[in-house]
Parts: C-alpha cells; sequence; structure tokens
C-alpha cells in the first residue's frame, strides 16, 4: 500500500492539529550527539525521516526511547563514527551528522546523503567550510572521511545562504575552540530552534535570526528539556488545500508568525485567514491573479517547500499566474503529472508558468519528491472523480498521516 486515493470535488470542513516541524527536529536530535546525558525532545513528529535520524543514532551507539511525540536521547554510550548505508542514502538530514560526530568523535566516516530529487544540492560547501576549521576530509566515490584534532572557530564567509550548511557549522561550532562567524547565515525559523536548544543546552550563540551569526565555543553542554515548534510548511499545506478545494478549514497550532509569505500569497489569490492565538482559520477558494506572480527565496521569502502547492492553486484559481524558483533548479518536477490532470503548464528555464481556466480531472499520478507528492494529494481533492497518487513513501517523510489530517478536514481519501 504505497498510495492514496482520493475522492475529489469536496469542499473542506472542520480542523486539525499542526504536527511539529522536521525540518526543525532533525538537526535537534542531531544536536543532542553534543551532550553527554539524555536529552528529552517533545513535539516531534512521527514521519519515516525522523524514524531513519533515530535509527542513525542508535546505530552511533545512543539510546533511543519514545512515547508518541516525546523522544529521549541518551548519548552516553556513542563509540562509532560509522552509519548505515540504507539511512544516510535516503535522508539528506543526515549529513547535518557531520559537524556533530566531528565535534564528539573527531571523526566521521560516511556515504553520501541522498534524500528528494529537487535539485543538485552538493555538499562541498560544507565540506570547504569545515575544512576552514581544521578538519581534513578524503573523498571517495561513495562515501568520504572525515578528520579533525580539535575543531576551532573560523570565519565563514559564505558563497550563498544554506540552511543546512549553516545547520552543520553550529553543530560544528558550539563545542570548537574559538569563535566562528557565520555570513551569510540562514534565517529559518528551524535554524533559530536549533539555536535556541543549543543556547538552553549552554552553548553561547548571538545574531539568531539574523544574516550574521557568531558563536563563541564552550566546553560542554549539559541536557535539557526541548519542545519543537509546530511545522510551517504542513501548516501551509493544509491552507493550500482549503485554497484548492474551498470550505473554511481551522488549523490548530499554525505558526503564523513564520508563514507571513505564505499568507500574504494566499490573501492575495482569495483566501480569508483569520489569525488567532491558537491557530489559523481559512476560509474560500483561490479566485485571484497573484500581479506580480511568485518567486521563491529564501526566508522570510516565499518557501520553495510550498511551491508546488500553490502553483495547484494557481491553476485552480480560473486566473493565469507564473512562479518563478530560485532556490532549488528541478522543483518543477511536478508540472508532467498536473498536466496528467488537465493542467495547461508551460516550463521555460526557472519559470513556470501556469494557464488558470483548465479544470482539473482525477487520474493516476506519481510523486517523485515529498512536497511535490502533497501537492499531487491537494490538486485530487479538488478534481473531479477518483484520482490515485502513487509513491506514497515520499510524502510519509515529512507528514505524519496526510490521509488522517486532510480526513479531519472534510476530505474523502484512503490509502491504497
Amino acid at each position: 500500500m504505497d498510495a492514496v486515493r482520493i475522492y475529489g470535488g469536496k469542499s473542506l470542513s472542520g480542523q486539525t492539529r499542526i504536527q511539529g516541524s522536521k525540518n526543525a527536529s532533525l538537526p535537534i536530535l542531531a544536536a543532542t550527539l553534543l551532550i553527554d546525558g539524555t536529552c528529552e525532545i517533545e513535539n516531534c513528529p512521527d514521519i519515516s525521516d525522523v524514524y531513519h535520524m533515530l535509527r542513525l543514532l542508535e546505530s552511533l551507539g545512543c539510546q533511543v526511547t519514545r512515547e508518541k511525540s516525546l523522544i529521549r536521547v541518551d548519548t552516553g554510550g556513542v563509540a562509532a563514527c560509522d552509519m548505515p548505508a540504507d539511512s544516510v542514502g535516503v535522508m539528506r538530514s543526515s549529513i547535518m551528522l557531520l559537524g556533530a560526530l566531528l565535534a564528539r568523535m573527531g571523526t566521521v566516516s560516511m556515504e553520501y546523503p541522498g534524500g528528494c530529487v529537487i535539485g543538485k544540492r552538493p555538499i562541498d560547501q560544507h565540506l570547504c567550510a569545515l575544512r576552514r576549521m581544521g578538519v581534513e576530509i578524503i573523498e571517495g566515490r561513495e562515501e568520504f572521511q572525515a578528520k579533525a584534532g580539535k575543531l576551532h572557530g573560523a570565519v565563514q564567509e559564505l558563497p550563498f545562504v544554506s540552511v543546512g550548511v549553516t545547520e552543520n557549522l553550529i553543530l560544528a561550532a558550539v563545542l570548537a575552540e574559538g569563535e566562528t562567524v557565520i555570513c551569510p547565515a540562514a534565517r529559518e525559523p528551524e535554524i533559530q530552534a536549533l539555536c535556541e536548544f543549543l543556547i538552553k543546552a549552554g552553548g553561547r550563540i548571538q545574531g539568531v535570526g539574523t544574516k550574521r551569526l557568531v558563536i563563541e565555543g564552550v566546553k560542554k553542554l549539559h541536557p535539557v528539556r526541548f519542545r519543537v515548534p509546530a511545522d510551517r510548511i504542513v501548516a501551509g499545506t493544509y491552507l493550500t488545500a482549503c485554497l484548492c478545494a474551498g470550505g473554511n478549514v481551522f488549523l490548530e497550532d499554525a505558526p503564523c508568525e513564520q508563514m507571513q509569505s505564505v499568507l500574504s500569497c494566499a490573501g492575495a489569490l482569495g483566501a480569508g485567514l483569520m489569525v488567532w492565538p491558537d491557530g489559523l482559520f481559512v476560509e474560500g477558494r483561490a479566485c485571484n491573479r497573484l500581479a506580480d506572480g511568485l518567486v521563491t527565496k529564501v526566508y522570510p521569502g516565499f518557501p520553495t517547500d510550498l511551491q508546488s502547492l500553490f502553483m495547484v492553486a494557481i491553476a485552480l484559481s480560473g486566473q493565469d499566474g507564473w512562479i518563478e524558483e530560485t532556490v532549488f533548479e528541478n522543483r518543477f518536477r511536478i508540472v508532467p503529472e498536473l498536466v496528467k490532470m488537465g493542467a495547461d503548464i508551460r516550463v521555460e528555464g526557472n519559470r513556470a508558468y501556469i494557464r488558470g481556466d483548465r479544470p482539473l480531472h482525477n487520474t493516476i499520478v506519481e510523486a517523485q519528491e515529498l512536497r511535490g507528492g502533497a501537492a499531487l494529494v491537494v490538486a485530487a481533492l479538488a478534481a473531479e472523480g477518483t484520482g490515485i497518487v502513487r509513491n506514497r513513501h515520499y510524502i510519509d517523510r515529512g507528514y505524519e498521516d496526510i490521509t488522517l489530517s486532510l480526513r479531519e478536514l472534510g476530505a474523502d481519501l484512503e490509502l491504497a
């Protein structure tokens, strides 16, 4: 059963709670390696990427227990520095273990990480930055080895903003000798959550939430209990589902303060939005034109992870529009599948031009990456007839149970 069957054409109504953030949980779990003792991480989502991260931690000697959304990680027994290739190969985020393991063990051997095929996302910038901190790296065809007698601080002037490189440098620098400066640093809320976790554990980090992070290495961190924030991309997914299918929904715990660019675009497309202390109320269907198009950018700009979902919303809006992708070069893999459903989309370079006057009809389509898979499910909700989205395993990487959450919002779908 690696598919979702959707019975489309039904508007949404109801409420669902937004899960903990995937992109915050993974680096925070990696950061537990820096702490000798037991950390408790609350509100971790029950998704396959978290499962693979926990498996990697266990392979290194950590003791991991889970009680619903609470995960305890005891790193007292960490001894290994090799990780199982199957978990490394399916999860791009395994690269962030590199900085943490170098700080903890001084040596790492690992396969090149995998994940969704949404672009090249080379790890050369990770390796170059770590070399500036005293790391010796030997690269092979399928794996590489990294060694460091003692990490030292360095000025890291990065050629472009990278969430992954910023995370890796934070993890490497927090226990390094001296001061590390990262500029330009990624500003995503998930970066801020990682910094807040480390500060709570005794780390010294200045400039959190800005383009310039200054990290003064400390000798030791102490165990803490930390709550992962809600997932802004999951909240944006279900917001877009209402935009596409119509109706009104309440998204409990939606992190609205982290979603300003998304809320702005959704409002411009025609959604009625009301922000409450405990979540977000969404009403209506996309029916307006985005006069200036939609351009993906690093935070606080419009997130690339929601680009394919808003492509569906524009296709259903009745108005023509365009999207420019500036973060990943291969984010338009969803286009041929949407065309199968009747969409009229033309891709020219890093722009997609969408005609919004073509109704969608359900058929069999295939997810090829995480967010594109979720977007195909959302498209099927708004299309007529019965559709099937194959390769559900991609979607499971980031959504606890997309069928259950959407059923709570009134959708008619099931595993197939």
